[in-house]
């Protein structure tokens, strides 16, 4: 107490020995205790811990879900031999925290590296059996589970789980794709001409039986017409000729006048006859010259 500079100073050094000796492990981290340089702890539960200090020193490593995002498309075979860019991405998580620093030295590139090789030598097989329909629609979900599945089992021996693996797309290389396009759009230009011909075709048909159709109806009409005029025409003269055999004279002298009147219809018409004709009969006597 006779000194509080000594007393300052010690606490100053205590405290600094003691912050060397505490750390804390988060929840989304795990923690490995190194001794000069050897293992000697896991701290996987989040809290506070100690250490000793100068002696031993932590190293923490992410125990959240992360993410292998292909750079650039990587190129497969087909089982029809036809080249693919194939883009896709892995979602893994560090499983056990000792194995992987073993394996790893605790470098996540290597780790990515090696994951990335796995995945893509499990594509390389797995797009070897099947066609491009297959791994662009028919058997897509078939193919990334396989893929989880070979790469996880592979992985799990370096402390690492694979939790999903997704292809986003799936593109032919330029120098194909030219060459493809135009063998679709050749295809649908035959498809499309191949179905103007079978409705040009189907409308000429129905054009044609149209046409027959209207021609059987007018024909019918035209029989059913001159039936029906047959028929007035034929009671007509029935008519006539009743009304002629009751009254001759009458009968005559109504066809001269109605005879006249269609003459005479307007001023400048024009007859030329003898005047003793038997046309102007009833103008000379309204009974007939008798």
């Amino acid at each position: 107490m006779k000194n509080p500079a000594v007393v300052v100073v010690a606490l100053v050094v205590a405290l600094f020995f003691l912050s060397l000796s505490m750390f804390t492990v988060d929840q989304r981290q795990n923690a490995i205790v190194f001794q000069l340089g050897e293992v000697v702890g896991i701290k996987k539960e989040p809290g506070l811990y100690f250490k000793l200090p100068l002696v031993q020193n932590i190293r923490y490593f992410e125990t959240r879900i992360l993410t292998l995002d292909a750079v650039d498309p990587e190129r497969f075979i087909t089982s029809e031999k036809k080249n693919v860019l194939v883009d896709y991405y892995v979602k893994w998580r560090i499983k056990d925290v000792r194995t992987f620093y073993v394996s790893f030295a605790g470098d996540e590139r290597r780790a990515v590296n090696r994951l990335s090789q796995t995945v893509n030598d499990g594509m390389r097989a797995e797009f070897g059996k099947r066609t491009v329909h297959d791994v662009v629609s028919g058997q897509r979900d078939d193919v990334m589970e396989t893929l989880r599945k070979s790469a996880d089992a592979d992985a799990r021996r370096f402390g690492v789980e694979v939790l999903d693996v997704r292809i986003k797309r799936v593109d032919l290389p330029s120098e194909v794709s030219e060459s493809v396009y135009r063998r679709m759009e050749a295809e649908r230009k035959r498809v499309a001409n191949e179905l103007r011909s079978t409705g040009s075709a189907e409308g000429e048909k129905i054009r044609a039986d149209a046409d027959k159709q209207r021609e059987v109806i007018i024909a019918e009409a035209y029989r059913d017409a001159q039936s029906v005029k047959g028929a007035g025409d034929g009671r007509a003269a029935a008519i006539y000729s009743e009304a002629f055999g009751r009254n001759a004279e009458f009968y005559a002298f109504y066809r001269s006048m109605e005879a006249y009147k269609q003459s005479f219809s307007g001023k400048n018409d024009v007859l030329v006859l003898q005047p003793n004709s038997e046309f102007f009969r009833y103008m000379k006597s309204p009974r007939g010259g008798k």
